[in-house]
């Protein structure tokens, strides 16, 4: 059975939005830049194409924040309540939003893919999820499935950027 689409919001719900599709992949992050900013041990983000992800209803507030990377990222946040929805990283810029798990209406459909950081990881949390764990970051052709990576491929190719 195909779980997709999804829908997500705020918690005041003036922001609505909807997954078309499954995401290319999903980032449990230990890094400290992310235990700040979500106010706990990890953040869980799923990677989908800014393409296959639908607003439904408000506008969020754009906030630029400061990131490990020095690059910064853009926070999608609901003008009202001040969740966090969405965020585009200066890497991917904005073909890719990294959504926040916790924000989807059944956020149990996305279990990590991926532990990445653990280098930083909170030394009570022990990780059994038998999803991959790296000290930093990793090579995505490495872990990434192969329907994921020809997504990745197509995207950049119909906004005129290399592959890479």
């Amino acid at each position: 059975m195909n779980s997709f689409p999804q829908e997500g919001g705020c918690d005041c719900r003036y922001l609505r939005y909807r997954i078309e599709t499954a995401p290319l992949f999903v980032h449990c992050c230990h890094c400290r830049w992310c235990q700040r900013e979500s106010g706990a041990a990890f953040a869980l983000n799923a990677m989908i194409e800014s393409e296959r992800l639908t607003l439904l209803c408000g506008e969020p507030l754009w906030v630029e924040t400061p990131s490990e990377s020095g690059k910064g990222q853009l926070i999608a946040r609901c003008p009202h309540c001040h969740l966090a929805l969405w965020s585009h990283y200066a890497g991917a810029g904005k073909l890719v939003s990294f959504i926040r798990v916790g924000t989807l209406d059944n956020p149990d459909l996305l279990s990590p893919d991926i532990h990445i950081f653990t280098d930083s990881k909170q030394p009570w949390l022990q990780l059994g999820d038998g999803a991959p764990a790296v000290p930093q970051y990793y090579q995505r052709d490495q872990y990434w499935p192969e329907e994921s990576l020809k997504r990745r491929e197509a995207m950049l190719a119909r906004a005129g950027l290399p592959s890479g």
